[in-house]
């Protein structure tokens, strides 16, 4: 860096500056950050609990549905098939 200035004053220069020029701006940046992070937390709130919902409850109705044709072989797969002879 120029004029014998090592990193840490270089950060602390730039702290300086942004201080100055972008005071009024600050708590603006503070609150939509607040905000994004809010939004964020709520999403991977929801994604957990829409990943752990589907898992029982779709297995469920298939395993029934098995056992229901498992038990009746004269039951039809579909509406218009005739139905199957044992």
């Amino acid at each position: 860096m120029p004029f014998n200035l090592s990193g840490w004053h270089g950060v602390i220069l730039l702290l300086v500056v942004l201080l100055l020029f972008a005071a009024p701006k600050l708590p603006q940046l503070a609150r939509s950050l607040g905000q994004s992070i809010t939004i964020f937390r709520g999403e991977v709130k929801a994604g957990r609990a829409d990943d752990e919902e589907p898992t029982g409850a779709a297995e469920a109705p298939a395993a029934a549905a098995d056992t229901a044709d498992a038990a009746d072989p004269a039951t039809p797969d579909r509406a218009d098939a005739p139905p199957r002879r044992p």
